[in-house]
């Protein structure tokens, strides 16, 4: 006798209204435009960053543009996991109505692995994968509890493809996609009232390429052609793909890839698995070129 297929549960569109959301990284770029859509949508906000002048100017636009919702700043430094266990924590506490987690915050290394410290790479591992794992396993059970909720992670195009020179966001980001896409196969199984959504940006106009940080090994004057580079191939407004990124979760997608170079290297990476570098090399060869 076969065996009946196993069917994706079909979740109703998130009602985010009234509930709260978790959103990190939330001073500025995506994580400030992703805030203020879901404040419009009428969600209370916890906001999370290490930058706490700009986490007040992210919670007076909100408060501008949405005097109804209410907003909790939080700074924290997600690099250092005792940190994260007590923001955990508070989050945990002070919001136990929260409906959606936005796994956005995001760092940056420069260099090949040879070129990177074992400190260096650590530490981006701990803002990249380790931060949005703990606070999921803090808060999933309240969503679940609450019947409704949607967890976000932010991958990257570079989850998708690994480029030279981004070892450890790569590994990262690879990472966070394979956590996001085998929590939603068991919260999918098992029927649960919440979803996860895994998304993909390509080359988002924020300031990640300027803030990254250079390996200890890589020559200075390779690391700012590199950080140019990259720069240059930034281009896709920020509030755009936090908008698309808002009206994904609320419509329980569990994948969304942001802008056509997310769209064109994931189906490269499909076609030419073990030959997508070498196109990827010549872009960047030419964006370099156009750099100096």
């Amino acid at each position: 006798m076969s065996r009946p297929a196993l069917r994706r549960p079909s979740r109703p569109p998130l009602d985010v209204a009234g509930a709260t959301a978790v959103v990190t990284g939330a001073a500025g770029g995506m994580g400030e435009h992703i805030a203020r859509g879901l404040g419009r949508r009428g969600a209370h906000l916890a906001l999370v960053d290490r930058d706490a002048d700009g986490l007040e100017r992210v919670a007076g636009l909100v408060g501008g543009e949405s005097p109804g919702v209410r907003v909790s700043t939080y700074v924290a430094d997600l690099s250092d996991r005792d940190a994260v266990a007590a923001l955990a924590a508070r989050l945990r506490d002070a919001h136990p109505d929260v409906r959606v987690l936005v796994n956005n915050a995001g760092v940056a290394l420069g260099g090949r692995f040879v070129q990177t410290s074992e400190a260096d790479f650590d530490w981006l591992l701990e803002v990249n994968l380790h931060t949005p794992i703990r606070l999921t396993r803090a808060l999933l059970p309240l969503m679940i509890e609450n019947g409704q909720g949607q967890v976000v992670g932010l991958s990257s195009l570079f989850g998708l493809v690994g480029p030279a020179g981004q070892t450890a966001y790569s590994t990262s980001k690879f990472g966070l996609r394979g956590f996001n896409e085998s929590l939603a196969s068991e919260l999918d199984a098992e029927d649960q009232p919440v979803g996860v959504t895994s998304v993909h940006p390509g080359g988002i106009a924020t300031n990640i390429a300027r803030n990254a940080r250079t390996a200890s090994g890589v020559d200075p004057d390779e690391a700012a052609r590199g950080r140019r580079a990259f720069d240059k191939a930034l281009r896709y407004p920020a509030d755009k793909a936090a908008e698309e990124i808002v009206e994904a979760l609320v419509a329980r997608r569990r994948r969304l890839l942001v802008g056509n170079d997310a769209r064109a290297l994931d189906a490269l990476a499909r076609v030419a698995p073990s030959g997508y570098w070498s196109v990827m090399q010549r872009g960047l060869e030419l964006a370099a070129r156009r750099s100096r």
